[in-house]
């Protein structure tokens, strides 16, 4: 067993390049899969209860959910800027962000979200990402703080700040690096 495993991962290869749709396409799957997890993670750090994802009101729940949407939508944009900005022509750059968003909100409409609520739920994630981006040059603690406020509606205490704070850099560097080495081409 162990030995087809390491013979499947000799076998992965970074790819050389990588058009702005396909990292577009793939970094929103990458955030529907951190979406997912963070929802069905046992690990108790982050409070889950506490976070009101699990509220009989759903409007609560609802708005949580939003938030830990964004959140990681956020964190794989910023990821992505963090390895290509400056590397590549920044209308390639926002070509793959775009297509990121896109994707995101074409599968919100598919599960349920009226056509009509996304331009409500866009403005939220600009404000969101100029409040992550503002909170992230202060500190990764203030990162956290700001989205823990977010998340659960008011302050909260210093374990979820620090939980989402190495969450989002959990997601930031990894994706850096894998895409340092990666040219951004047309789609």
């Amino acid at each position: 067993m162990l030995s087809t495993f390491i013979d499947e991962a000799q076998d992965f290869y970074t790819p050389q390049t990588i058009t702005a749709r396909d990292l577009g396409d793939g970094l929103a799957q990458l955030v529907w899969e951190s979406f997912s997890d963070f929802f069905t993670t046992e690990d108790e750090e982050f409070l889950l209860p506490q976070i009101n994802v699990f509220s009989e009101d759903e409007k609560s729940s609802g708005r949580a959910s939003e938030e830990a949407l964004i959140f990681f939508m956020w964190a794989y944009t910023r990821g992505a800027q963090m390895a290509f900005l400056g590397q590549v022509p920044d209308e390639r750059l926002r070509t793959g962000l775009d297509a990121l968003h896109q994707a995101v909100f074409e599968d919100m409409m598919e599960h349920g979200t009226p056509e009509s609520q996304l331009p409500t739920f866009e403005r939220r994630v600009i404000n969101r990402y100029a409040e992550y981006h503002q909170a992230a040059t202060e500190s990764d603690h203030r990162l956290g703080e700001v989205a823990s406020r977010r998340l659960i509606g008011r302050e909260m205490s210093g374990s979820l700040s620090s939980a989402l704070s190495e969450h989002a850099i959990a997601i930031v560097n990894p994706l850096k690096d894998f895409l340092d080495g990666i040219e951004l081409i047309d789609s």
